[in-house]
């Protein structure tokens, strides 16, 4: 087990959670569940935790009822290449309900803030050019969906 590992408390929607990330992510699996015993808080049999992993990332699930509820103070922040990539993920995690929030965050229908950004973003943002710098943060400043080449256009002026 890694050292340091996300905790996600869901209310009693864990495993759907779970099967939904595990089908958006190319390399993921559950690692291990544990399902509540009789005499518990949740119903006997239903699943009360479980390490899964996403691109080699290992997170841990709650079923842990209504107390806490997520918020964007956390957001999960996906690495991508490729626009493509960022497309992709983008329609996957905000279906059936999830949010597009501006500069690359979105919530997903379980209400897990996620951040989609290409790396093309870290390359516009630290350009040694301040005046492009500024350019391409001006324009995802007016996004949601990070767009490579809306970018590009910006960092060069156009």
């Amino acid at each position: 087990m890694q050292k340091i590992t996300p905790f996600l408390w869901f209310d009693q929607n864990a495993d759907e959670a779970i099967q939904f990330y595990l089908s958006i992510f190319k390399d993921a699996k559950i690692i291990n569940e544990s399902r509540y015993p009789e005499g518990a808080p949740g119903v006997a049999g239903t699943l009360m935790s479980a390490t899964f992993q996403l691109e080699g990332q290992q997170f841990m699930a709650l079923n842990g009822g209504p107390t806490f509820q997520f918020n964007e103070a956390i957001s999960l922040f996906v690495d991508c290449q490729t626009q493509a990539e960022v497309d992709e993920l983008w329609s996957k995690l905000t279906a059936d309900g999830g949010e597009e929030s501006q500069c690359g965050w979105l919530k997903d229908k379980f209400g897990v803030s996620w951040q989609i950004v290409p790396r093309a973003l870290g390359q516009y943002l630290g350009d040694p050019d301040p005046a492009r710098a500024s350019r391409a943060m001006q324009a995802m400043l007016q996004m949601k969906k990070i767009d490579i080449a809306g970018l590009e256009r910006a960092a060069n002026g156009g």
